[in-house]
């Protein structure tokens, strides 16, 4: 699959040969899950919201929130304007926490004023991503990393806090525990520069829910 037809920043197929002959574990959840299919969501500031909506929670548990959130908004996402516009009460009531409610409020205000500029993000390496995104309230590295591989197609992320990751690891390579950040890295070397594409077969493996929708 070529790079302009789905929005990745890498071939696809030279990914999956690679992570086939790197590792045998992923070689066979490779031919389990079948073809790679991560959706790609162009939006960045669209993606950002919809990544503190899917923060510490489950992927089902998120997706009902974004669907009632969707509905304050006549079953669309809603622009900053609109955003900061609805009242608490409302967005409470389609069960976002008060802690989320101010992420997303310091989301729309910032990229209404134009402190949040996501027009150049696919021009910048990934640290400096990170670094651009992580300066709003709520945004820490997790959803930075969501942003990198769910729309800005990012060939070599991966998401060591994430703990739908970290079962999939544990399962695949039989480990008594979750894997910690350093056990985790150490394992996903032989990935590179392919990691993106590791985690969502990990992920697909566990039959997580994903932010990609």
């Amino acid at each position: 699959m070529a790079v302009q037809e789905a929005g990745y920043q890498f071939d696809v197929e030279e990914a999956v040969r690679h992570l086939r002959a790197a590792d045998p574990v992923l070689a066979r959840i490779v031919g389990a899950v079948g073809p790679f299919a991560m959706a790609i969501r162009p939006d960045p500031y669209q993606m950002l919201v919809r990544a503190i909506q899917y923060q510490q929670i489950t992927g089902r548990a998120a997706a009902a929130i974004e669907r009632r959130f969707h509905e304050l908004y006549g079953g669309a996402p809603p622009e900053p304007a609109a955003l900061l516009a609805t009242p608490d009460e409302a967005l409470r009531g389609a069960g976002l926490s008060r802690q989320k409610i101010a992420y997303l409020r310091d989301l729309a205000a910032r990229a209404l004023d134009g402190t949040l500029d996501t027009s150049d993000l696919h021009r910048l390496p990934d640290e400096e991503v990170i670094r651009r995104v992580t300066l709003v309230k709520g945004i820490g590295r997790w959803t930075a990393e969501m942003l990198l591989m769910f729309c800005l197609g990012r060939p070599d992320v991966l998401p060591v806090g994430d703990l739908g990751l970290r079962r999939g690891v544990q399962r695949a390579y039989g480990l008594p525990d979750l894997p910690a950040a350093d056990e985790l890295t150490r394992l996903a070397e032989p990935w590179r520069p392919y990691r993106s594409v590791a985690t969502w077969y990990l992920w697909q493996s566990v039959r997580m829910t994903l932010p990609e929708g």
